[in-house]
């Protein structure tokens, strides 16, 4: 087993070294540049695109799930053991300049975030609960590449749903057991294995919509509660902050650093912890973005692209402060949960490790369902059968089961390595896809600055093939009466009145 465990932490590292880092690093940077710095200019429309109103059918159902709720999904895959353990395992690797990396690469895989989930929501298709779509649908739509799209979809079934989720299951099965102490039962992985599982298959077997509503409540709870408890950490060491700040900005070029971690290793560390915990470029959260009713792909492109941020600006920072503030010995430090559990027991006392416990559960489980989420569109694509997608959901569960009890050092390698063939494939495509956004984000700007709430329909890139969805305006917006057309009308004339240029 150690054998195996070394050779994915060195194939693992030699492909974010020399592949990856530098295609996320200049993709990032040119979708910035030519798209205006999209991720930064248009911040105010993120929030107003997030409570956008849902299109309904004709019987005024709507038309699959909110702009919020996808959202939500996208935000439950996202913000998991990355923000917690990530983030600890980042500083034990490479000291506190990691998170300045981490930081950096929110801020430049924004744009990568928004080409991807606007891509996504211009091909994707429609199911008997919604829409459904991703990375594979835009390969297969758009590149007209249909082996691409299944080698994607393969990759992400194996990544998020297996090797994720039994990461995500490690860590609440860890917590638990670390919370109890060191004589915790040696059955007691089993048992909290057994139950995540039962919780699981209860939620996913009653489809997306089921999903949506349990993270549309598990997200926002999670994160207030996280949000709350770093305060508290962070106002007991209100001293340590101007330090900690310090120590961020001054290691993130290797001078100084208290880890001996060189200053290229320190630069892995940050990007490959930050794409683990915002996913932005990877190709997952796309597949939540596709799956959201909206009048324009590119306030789903919006949207992930505020999640991104949620992320690592708040999530993933609140967990480096409960930790640096609390001045570790870095020297010594395990990668993993450790860091922050210690830096909140010897803070705020024993009640803080039951605190955490509960937060990640709730973290972990979530994720959980985003990433079974992202799974079953993937599945969807490679084949309709109902016998498929019953056998995709009995194995998610187990691999649930199996992440418990396994060794997180052997889940943690296994899913760099995968992760990093999955962003590579997703980075290619829609770099070669990219023009598309382009032209998208300008109608979206064009249609505001009109003082519209911008509708999107095929006819405007006829030229484009492969669009399955937004065939007229009726369709895209669903049934409005008069009055709330109107309503409609004079509230994005008011927002644009006292709005920047776009």
């Amino acid at each position: 087993m150690d054998e195996i465990n070394d050779w994915l932490l060195t194939w693992g590292d030699n492909l974010w070294t020399w592949i990856i880092v530098p295609v996320v690093v200049l993709l990032g940077l040119y979708f910035t540049a030519r798209s205006g710095i999209v991720q930064f200019r248009l911040i105010p429309e993120m929030f107003r695109t997030l409570t956008d109103r849902t299109p309904r059918t004709a019987t005024g159902e709507p038309q699959s799930v909110s702009a919020f709720q996808a959202f939500t999904i996208s935000a439950a895959s996202r913000v998991g053991v990355g923000n917690i353990a990530g983030v600890g395992t980042a500083i034990a690797l490479g000291g506190p300049g990691a998170i300045f990396w981490m930081w950096l690469m929110a801020f430049v895989g924004g744009a990568s975030s928004f080409i991807e989930s606007s891509l996504a929501q211009l091909f994707k298709v429609r199911d008997t609960d919604g829409f459904r779509g991703g990375p594979a649908y835009y390969m297969q739509r758009g590149l007209k590449a249909r082996w691409l799209g299944i080698w994607f979809a393969i990759i992400l079934i194996v990544c998020f749903p297996f090797a994720f989720s039994s990461l995500q299951a490690n860590t609440i099965s860890a917590t638990v057991s670390g919370s109890l102490g060191d004589d915790a039962a040696p059955w007691l992985p089993w048992a909290v294995g057994i139950g995540i599982t039962l919780l699981t298959a209860l939620v996913i077997f009653g489809g997306v919509r089921r999903i949506a509503s349990v993270t549309q409540a598990l997200v926002p709870t999670m994160a207030l509660l996280y949000l709350l408890l770093g305060l508290a950490v962070v106002a007991l060491h209100i001293d340590q902050l101007p330090v900690v700040f310090t120590q961020i900005f001054t290691q993130a070029f290797g001078f100084n650093e208290v880890v001996g971690a060189a200053f290229g290793y320190i630069v892995l560390t940050g990007v490959k912890r930050g794409m683990f915990s915002n996913e932005a470029g990877l190709g997952s959260a796309p597949n939540a973005g596709a799956s959201a009713a909206v009048t324009h792909p590119v306030k789903q492109g919006l949207v992930q692209t505020l999640g991104v941020y949620f992320d690592t600006f708040l999530v993933c920072t609140i967990t480096a402060f409960i930790i640096l503030v609390s001045a570790p010995d870095l020297t010594s430090a395990t990668r993993g949960i450790g860091l922050t559990q210690g830096a909140l027991v010897s803070t705020l006392g024993e009640w803080s490790n039951i605190a955490l416990t509960v937060i990640i559960f709730l973290l972990a489980f979530s994720s959980i369902l985003g990433n079974y989420y992202y799974g079953e569109s993937n599945i969807e694509f490679i084949t309709t059968k109902r016998g498929a997608l019953v056998g995709y959901r009995i194995l998610a569960v187990l691999a649930v089961l199996a992440g418990s009890v396994v060794t997180a050092d052997l889940v943690w390698n296994f899913a760099d390595g995968v992760m990093g063939l999955m962003a590579l494939t997703n980075l290619i495509a829609i770099a070669l896809l990219s023009g598309i956004a382009f032209r998208l984000l300008k109608d979206y700007t064009r249609q505001r600055r009109e003082g519209r709430n911008p509708v999107f329909t095929r006819a405007l890139m006829a030229d484009v093939e492969g669009i399955e969805c937004w065939e007229d305006e009726l369709s895209v917006t669903g049934p409005i009466d008069i009055v709330e057309k109107e309503h409609e009308a004079r509230k994005h004339r008011d927002h644009l009145h006292g709005a920047p240029k776009l």
